[in-house]
C-alpha cells in the first residue's frame, strides 16, 4: 500500500508493506531521484493507512425488502462491508560494521546513514550495478534473480537508493511489533513510482494499492491503461458470505489482461455518499503529507483522493509507473447493493406482485453477476435458488 501526496513538484510517499516473516529478514530498497536527508524520512502510524484503506475500499450496501402486504414502511438498513487483500515481498539484511570502507571499494557511496524509529536507513549512490549488487549481498541482502539488471537501469538514469532495515534491538524494545509504514519527502518534476525491484521479489501475481492525494482531481497512470471497477449494481444475497471472493473475481475480470491499473475510488474527501468510514481528520491528512490545509478550512478542504489498484506478474508492466494529475473531479466508488428478499406472508395482491418483480430482479442479478465475474451462469443460478424461499425463483 502506497500513499502518494503530490502538489506541484513536491512528493510525499508513505509505504506500507504486507510483509510476513521475522523482522530480522525484512528490508526495503527504493530508488529515489534525490539523496534524502534525515529530515526527509519518517514513519506513520499504521492506523492512518488502515483508515484511508477503509474509507476508500469497495463496499457492500445491504438492504432488506419490506413487507409488501404491510401499508407502513421503514427505511432500509444500510451496512457497509469492506474486504480487500494485498500481498508484497521483502528483502533481508544483517548488520555489519564498519561499512564505509567496503562500500568505497565497490564504487558505492553512502550518502546518508541514520535511524528512524525502528528502522536503520542507508542512502546509497553507485557507479555500477555489479558493485552495488555485490555490496548489498555482502551486507546480507538477499537479492532476487535479475536485481543487478534492474539496479543498473536505475543507476543509468541517476537514481539513488533508499535502503531500510529493522533495528532488532529497538524493534524488540518497542510496544508495537507491527512494522510502521515508512515515509519519504522530496521535490522532483517526475511523478512516478518504481516497481521493478518489488516485482523481482514476488513469487507470483503482485497487488499494489495506490492512494493518491492531490488538490486538483483524479490521478491516472500516464504510461499504462486504466479501467474503472464495475460498480453500482445489485448482487444476490448469498454473496454476503463471500464478498472477498466476489471482489477478486470482479477485479480479475476488470483488470487489463497484460497488467494494468483499476480505479476503485475517486472522491473529494470533504464528503461522500455515504462513507464506508469516516473521512480522515486534519491530523491524519497532515501526517500523510498534505501540507496545504489552512487555518479555518474544513479538515479535507481541497483534498481529492484516488484509489488505484494495480496487479501484475514479473513479466507484466515492465516500466515504472508514471502518473499525471487531472482536473477530473467526477465522483466514483466501488459500490454493490444487496437486497434481501422479504420472508413471510405474501398472499395479498401486492405480495403476489412483489414475488413477480422479485423473480425478475433475481434473474437479472444472476445474469449480471455471471457477466462481471466470469462465473458459470448455471452455478450462479443454483446458488441464488438455494438462497431464497421456495417459489421466489
Amino acid at each position: 500500500k502506497v500513499v502518494y501526496v503530490r502538489e506541484g513538484n513536491r512528493s510525499v510517499i508513505t509505504m506500507s508493506s504486507d510483509y510476513r516473516g521475522a523482522a530480522k529478514d525484512f528490508a526495503m530498497i527504493i530508488p529515489t531521484p534525490k539523496v534524502l536527508k534525515r529530515e526527509q524520512v519518517g514513519t506513520v502510524q499504521p492506523e492512518t493507512i488502515t483508515h484511508l484503506d477503509s474509507y476508500t475500499a469497495p463496499r457492500l450496501v445491504e438492504y432488506h425488502d419490506h413487507d409488501p402486504c404491510y401499508e407502513g414502511y421503514s427505511e432500509p438498513v444500510v451496512e457497509p462491508a469492506l474486504i480487500i487483500e494485498e500481498s508484497a515481498g521483502g528483502l533481508s539484511r544483517r548488520k555489519q560494521e564498519p561499512i564505509y570502507r567496503r562500500a568505497d571499494a565497490l564504487g558505492v557511496k553512502i550518502k546518508g546513514k541514520f535511524a528512524v524509529g525502528t528502522y536503520d536507513i542507508l542512502i546509497l549512490a553507485a557507479e555500477q550495478s555489479d558493485g552495488l549488487a555485490e555490496f548489498l549481498t555482502t551486507e546480507g541482502y538477499k537479492l532476487p534473480e535479475g536485481a543487478e539488471r534492474v539496479l543498473g537501469n536505475y543507476i543509468e538514469v541517476g537514481m539513488k537508493f533508499f535502503v531500510a532495515k529493522v533495528n532488532l534491538e529497538r524493534h524488540k524494545a518497542g510496544e508495537v511489533k507491527e512494522l510502521p509504514p515508512l515515509q519519504i519527502k522530496f521535490r522532483s518534476r517526475h511523478f512516478m513510482l518504481p516497481i521493478e525491484l518489488g516485482k523481482l521479489n514476488s513469487n507470483g501475481t503482485q497487488d499494489a494499492l495506490f492512494f493518491m492525494l492531490t488538490r486538483k482531481g483524479r490521478v491516472e497512470p500516464a504510461n499504462y491503461p486504466i479501467t474503472e471497477l464495475p460498480s453500482n449494481f445489485g448482487i444476490p444475497s448469498y454473496i454476503e458470505k463471500d464478498f472477498g471472493g466476489f471482489y477478486k473475481a470482479l477485479f480479475a475480470r476488470a483488470a487489463p489482461s497484460q497488467g494494468g491499473i483499476v480505479t476503485e475510488y475517486a472522491w473529494d474527501m470533504q464528503w461522500c455518499d455515504p462513507c464506508a468510514a469516516d473521512p480522515l481528520s486534519r491530523e491524519e491528512l497532515e501526517e500523510l503529507g498534505v501540507h496545504w490545509l489552512k487555518s479555518g478550512d474544513s479538515p479535507a478542504q481541497d483534498v481529492y483522493v484516488t484509489r488505484l489498484h494495480a496487479q501484475y506478474t514479473k513479466n507484466q508492466m515492465t516500466k515504472d509507473i508514471a502518473f499525471r494529475v487531472t482536473n477530473n473531479r467526477e465522483n466514483f466508488q466501488g459500490r454493490y447493493v444487496m437486497n434481501h428478499p422479504f420472508v413471510g406472508d405474501v398472499s395479498c395482491k401486492a405480495g403476489k406482485e412483489y414475488v413477480q418483480e422479485l423473480q425478475l430482479r433475481l434473474r437479472k442479478e444472476a445474469v449480471q453477476l455471471s457477466e462481471v465475474t466470469g462465473w458459470p451462469a448455471r452455478d450462479v443460478e443454483r446458488k441464488v435458488r438455494a438462497s431464497v424461499p421456495r417459489g421466489y425463483w
